[in-house]
């Protein structure tokens, strides 16, 4: 069942992203996309960072594997739509004009595979590639240790449960 829940919920932040009216973001209104963006940003990073403090504190009462995933989708879908808003700006990027194009900029940098097919050029649209790079590295790096760990201290318990039953 959780996997259904967060297939759902993933769906729905894509399809969100893909219906939400981000044409309206960017150049036409540069104060409330920085805004939305560092908000939205700054929210899914504390709530990556509770649900790795649970992990951390083994609090049996949380579901992290399916939190994190979701949180991770939810990132990744914010960097997108920051892009897709920066690219309306003119120079910010090269080969980047679409909902498709954004998310898939976002994956490859995340990926750190970098094709070179979209190229960040103008000084905002590289401060949000280091700020994603940077923020992989912290917040998406410690969540999928947290989880990995997760995952092992459950294997671990069913393993000795199973032994000993």
């Amino acid at each position: 069942m959780p996997w259904l829940v967060r297939a759902g919920i993933a769906a729905v932040v894509v399809v969100a992203y893909f219906l939400l009216p981000l044409d309206l973001l960017g150049p036409r209104r540069p104060v409330l996309s920085w805004l939305l963006f560092a908000l939205l940003l700054t929210a899914v990073a504390a709530l990556l960072l509770r649900q790795i403090r649970h992990v951390l504190l083994e609090r049996p009462d949380t579901r992290p594997g399916v939190v994190i995933t979701l949180l991770i989708v939810l990132s990744v879908h914010v960097f997108s739509a920051a892009y897709y808003a920066l690219a309306k700006q003119p120079d910010e990027f090269t080969g980047l004009r679409t909902r498709v194009d954004a998310l898939y900029f976002t994956v490859v940098t995340l990926a750190t595979v970098g094709y070179g097919d979209i190229t960040p050029r103008g000084q905002a649209a590289r401060v949000v590639t280091v700020l994603q790079i940077t923020y992989s590295f912290v917040f998406l790096t410690a969540a999928a240790t947290a989880l990995a760990q997760r995952m092992r201290d459950v294997v671990v318990r069913r393993t000795e449960r199973d032994r000993s039953g």
